[in-house]
């Protein structure tokens, strides 16, 4: 299967690669949205991603390699952001976790164990109703609107084609467009050129796959495609000490507003807001020397942290911590904040 190794540019790996059965149908999905809300004074659109992308190792798929994510911080993120007034555009992977649904996912509050039957009728039963009626009329209440805009994706080539379509319908918004890339994508693809078109058979006993890595779209979308937009990624690491200095190295590379790092372990109770001191974007961005994982020791000074502990916020409010609290909401309020200031700076 190995033709050998190449390297993608974003510019070559959409001449190459090509884009999705669908694509111009939920490209105009999205269009239709963003012109639409476009139209209200005054509102904020933000396009959350969620969930894992898969490298398949067929054309005709039976395998393919996936990444670890269930979607649980872009769909628990999406219901915060429509809470506060946005409309959502909620890219995700298919079968992951969605607003509202993802409080009764098949493994977490199995839906058909709140149910009772009596006489022929179904309903809701007594002691899950409290819980279940604000998700329902929030739900309702964003349908009615119309705030919600649910697109599926499911491989690393879907996920990148509809990320570069919709970047460019919501480039109109200018700094209103807010990006919340909270998708779990994949390093490293099979080129169309590498790909077997059949099952891969295995009567030979092992299998030796050579991966192109996949490009680093982060940089053309905050320099060309949106560049007055608000642009937070996410990094996450399995040791700590490499958290902050790889989220710096992010913004030295690409140029963009905010990263917020996540050690896997901990990433449900804290996460740490790494930005640059005067919270602008940095223009005319270089690739750092040598490919150093951080900035120069001089640069140190450009960037600060901000963490986010859920245990700070139940200490100051005296809740207890028994999941009534998502470390979602506070990311969320202070997204709200910066990507406020960030409107008026331009206003000012």
């Amino acid at each position: 299967m190995s033709l050998g190794s190449s390297v993608f540019s974003t510019e070559s790996y959409f001449h190459t690669q090509k884009p999705p059965d669908g694509l111009d149908i939920k490209t105009a999905r999205m269009g239709e949205f963003v012109e639409h809300w476009r139209g209200v004074q005054g509102n904020k659109v933000v396009l959350v991603t969620s969930g894992g992308t898969t490298v398949p190792l067929e054309a005709n798929t039976v395998r393919f390699l996936d990444n670890f994510s269930a979607g649980t911080r872009g769909a628990t993120s999406a219901e915060y952001f429509l809470s506060a007034g946005y409309a959502v555009i909620f890219l995700h992977r298919q079968h992951s976790l969605r607003p509202f649904s993802r409080h009764y996912s098949h493994s977490l509050n199995p839906f058909l164990d709140l149910l009772s039957e009596s006489s022929g009728t179904i309903a809701v039963s007594p002691e899950h109703t409290a819980k279940l009626l604000p998700i329902l009329r929030a739900y309702h209440a964003a349908q009615v609107k119309g705030t919600l805009l649910s697109i599926e994706f499911q491989t690393v080539n879907e996920y990148l084609w509809l990320l570069k379509g919709v970047t460019g319908v919501m480039a109109p918004l200018g700094r209103r467009g807010m990006f919340y890339l909270a998708a779990a994508v994949s390093d490293f693809f099979l080129p169309e050129d590498k790909m077997a078109e059949h099952k891969i058979q295995s009567g030979h006993g092992t299998l030796s796959l050579e991966m192109d890595q996949v490009p680093k779209v982060l940089r053309p979308l905050v320099q060309e495609w949106t560049p007055e937009g608000y642009i937070v990624s996410f990094k996450l690491e399995t040791e700590e000490r490499f958290l902050i200095p790889k989220a710096r190295a992010a913004l030295s590379r690409y140029g963009h507003q905010l990263v917020i790092g996540n050690d896997l372990h901990r990433r449900k109770y804290e996460v740490v807001f790494v930005e640059r001191t005067d919270g602008r974007r940095k223009t005319g961005v270089e690739d750092i020397p040598g490919g150093a994982e951080t900035p120069p020791l001089e640069d140190a000074n450009e960037f600060k942290e901000t963490w986010l502990r859920l245990a700070d916020l139940t200490r100051r409010t005296g809740n207890g911590a028994d999941g009534e609290v998502e470390i979602e909401e506070l990311i969320v309020n202070e997204l709200v904040n910066r990507h406020d200031r960030w409107i008026a700076d331009a206003e000012s």
